[in-house]
């Protein structure tokens, strides 16, 4: 079990206390984006357990619990929220606009922070993702695949052939991630086959209070597997021989991770508020949250911040795990995104070509 400084990582009642259904609420769906707010808070929590020395089992435990859930939910919803992505010319403007276009500008902002913060010699290379903006590109490729997805049958089964094969191979190579997008790929496939119902499913009062102890149960696992396994499953960066496992361990382990996200993201569903509060504003700003808080942590590390006798102690973990619960959530706030949205989320406009007069 390597240690977490080893480690790379990289959303009204109706009756009896159920949800009023989804599809009858006109608009933006104030749920999903408490789920994408609550979602990348625990991503930035995430990362910045993951520098702290000598973690200890405990933090081990939550690091484990959390990663086996958090990415698939945030794919799950992106998937869901792409039912609709039909690949005309303006649809795909829109996906190099928002997703390819901040990819580059990111690559060489955080190239440029590493030159400048001690590693004079870090290579610009497009096609290895830093760290954290493997996700750019992997929604990017899933989201291009969709009407595909949309048509074949069984498409969460072959999803789940393609992810086995991703991690019963070791020689795809690392460009762009692949098998991080291979291998994250039915969850985005899933979020596709959903439908409103499953959604008002998971909030019943009842799937609530079940997941309770599911997801005890799921921590208790996780002490037990934490000096027993390596979460590098959990990344999905590698195939199985390159995690000491043989290759055909690549098919089983891809499903019991599969089957375990998906349970966790359901009870972490179950307990997402279902109408509009504080957080929902910033759960329409969670891109600028995750893309902009890995300065914050790399910046932390290298001024040896975590290095700080207080946040060995219990006492230290919390707070850093609260520290970054506040800095990604001040990311996500409005006037954040007023003063980015030309580098997160540029229009581009004049960059297109008019379209054909009728």
């Amino acid at each position: 079990m390597p240690s977490l400084t080893s480690r790379s990582p990289g959303p009204a009642a109706a009756g009896a206390g159920e949800p009023a259904p989804a599809r009858s609420r006109p608009g933006r769906d104030p749920f999903f984006d408490n789920a994408k707010y609550l979602a990348i808070v625990l991503v930035a929590m995430g990362h910045a357990w993951e520098p702290l020395p000598g973690s200890g089992r405990v933090v081990e435990t939550l690091y484990t619990f959390v990663y086996t859930f958090h990415m698939p939910v945030f794919i799950i919803i992106a998937g869901y929220l792409s039912r609709s992505l039909e690949l005309r010319s303006d649809r795909v403007w829109k996906l190099v606009t928002s997703l390819v276009v901040p990819y580059i500008i990111f690559e060489v902002a955080y190239t440029l922070f590493e030159r400048l913060t001690g590693s004079p010699e870090f290579p610009l290379s497009p096609l290895t993702p830093y760290w954290l903006l493997w996700f750019l590109p992997a929604l990017f490729l899933w989201r291009l695949t969709t009407p595909f997805w949309q048509t074949v049958r069984w498409p969460v089964a072959v999803a789940l052939g393609v992810a086995a094969l991703g991690a019963v191979t070791s020689n795809i190579g690392g460009d762009l991630q692949l098998q991080r997008i291979l291998q994250f790929l039915p969850y985005y496939v899933l979020g596709l086959q959903l439908r409103p119902a499953h959604f008002d499913f998971v909030r019943r009062r009842a799937v609530r209070i079940a997941s309770v102890p599911v997801a005890l149960v799921a921590l208790a696992a996780a002490y037990w597997a934490v000096p027993r396994t390596t979460t590098s499953w959990f990344f999905r960066r590698y195939g199985a021989e390159q995690l000491g496992s043989p290759a055909w361990s690549g098919l089983p382990v891809t499903l019991f991770l599969f089957a375990c996200a998906v349970v966790l993201s359901a009870c972490f569903l179950a307990w997402v508020p279902n109408r509009r509060l504080w957080m929902t504003t910033l759960g329409a700003g969670t891109l600028y949250g995750y893309l902009l808080h890995g300065f914050l942590i790399k910046g932390a590390v290298k001024l040896d911040l975590f290095e700080v006798d207080v946040v060995s102690t219990p006492l230290g973990r919390i707070l850093v795990s609260a520290i970054a619960a506040v800095l990604v959530t001040a990311l996500c706030t409005p006037p954040v995104r007023r003063v980015l949205r030309y580098v997160v989320e540029p229009r581009l406009d004049r960059a297109r070509k008019p379209a054909p007069a009728s």
